[in-house]
């Protein structure tokens, strides 16, 4: 007998409303309200919210904090010095393969939180402790499950946040991207996302959480599901945990070289050993088909240089066209004719340069 599914606190809205639900990662989440390519379009040129309460909040305190912090991520958190500045990154296996890539949010040396994927959650947290008492840091790791989250996307995004809640603007409306600040206690709004759009991702009590998207709903932000999300984050070129890197793949193999700091020899993070050494010999590219079809995950491309594989793929409702990523042979530039096999059939596709879409605007 499969266990039952997890529910976020916003679990009976999305149930009200009609929402088609999909088991994603353990959790019982809204794929979609209605139409996915309607949702998908609010947030590109107004506004959207989505429930990402399945995430999960993890506090990081204690005297040895930010050296545990630095040991841990493969980004260096001494980058972080103003409170509430936050940083991607990618937690590694020795070996350098990904364990999730996170967000982790600096507060003072001795406070920090990071937001992990959901279905990654319970591995990062015993992995977390595996280390903690291993190397005994003195640190402790608090998952905030008390916690909901909510990410509210779109032009129109900060706006309507704030004639739903209009106490919370003097503090977060001179937010810089990838800044968040605490409006009460325990609520947090940070201006991040993953859609390729403005916004903000509002951390609330779970209490609170149910109140504060039907006041979002009644300002015109719009419901949207998990369809919507996957399409937004392919067209902003943004990696999806399992798809286009995992604990087989190494972050300089997933386009994520960005996202390491080697510069200081002295910080031996998990996993440096392992990149510092390793092969590259592919690279994480953007395709656009250049014919009717739709590509998806794990289809074969051929280039002149060799073969490759899709690792993500769906119709773009942006640019109307199917788009993908694909790990390649190196060699492969923008304007570069590649072929997809879809149902047997080898179709021409594009290389293009990622993000497709950025602010509303095709780029790619």
């Amino acid at each position: 007998m499969s266990p039952a599914l997890k529910h976020t606190p916003l679990h009976a809205i999305h149930i009200q409303s009609g929402a088609k639900m999909v088991d994603f990662g353990g959790w019982d989440m809204p794929v979609a309200y209605g139409s996915q390519l309607e949702e998908h379009h609010a947030v590109r040129q107004d506004a959207g919210m989505f429930d990402v309460s399945h995430m999960l909040n993890v506090d990081i305190s204690g005297a040895d904090a930010e050296a545990f912090l630095k040991r841990l991520l493969a980004n260096d958190v001494s980058k972080l010095t103003v409170p509430g500045k936050a940083l991607y990154s990618c937690m590694l296996n020795p070996q350098g393969g990904v364990i999730d890539d996170l967000i982790v949010y600096f507060f003072s040396a001795d406070r920090w939180r990071v937001v992990v994927n959901a279905g990654t959650a319970d591995k990062d947290i015993a992995w977390m402790q595996k280390l903690a008492g291993s190397e005994k840091f003195d640190v402790s790791i608090t998952p905030r499950r008390d916690l909901a989250m909510v990410a509210v996307q779109g032009p129109n995004a900060r706006a309507r946040l704030w004639a739903a809640r209009p106490a919370w603007e003097p503090a977060t409306h001179a937010l810089a991207p990838f800044t968040g600040a605490f409006v009460a206690d325990d609520i947090l709004v940070a201006r991040t996302g993953y859609t390729g759009e403005d916004g903000f991702e509002v951390v609330l009590p779970a209490g609170q959480a149910a109140a504060f998207w039907r006041d979002l709903e009644q300002n015109g932000v719009r419901p949207c599901g998990l369809g919507a999300r996957d399409t937004l984050r392919l067209e902003a070129g943004m990696n999806l945990y399992g798809q286009e890197m995992d604990e087989q793949v190494n972050p300089l193999l997933a386009a994520l070289a960005w996202t390491v700091s080697l510069k200081d020899p002295e910080r031996r993070f998990i996993g440096r050993d392992a990149l510092e050494s390793a092969v590259v010999d592919r690279a994480l590219v953007g395709v656009k088909l250049l014919e009717r079809g739709v590509m998806r995950g794990h289809m074969k491309v051929r280039s002149p240089q060799g073969e490759g594989e899709l690792t993500s793929g769906s119709m773009s409702p942006t640019m109307g066209a199917s788009i993908g990523m694909a790990r390649v042979p190196l060699g492969l530039r923008p304007g570069d004719r590649i072929e997809v096999e879809i149902r047997g059939k080898w179709l021409p596709a594009e290389v293009v340069k990622m993000p497709f879409v950025r602010n509303g605007k095709i780029v790619a």
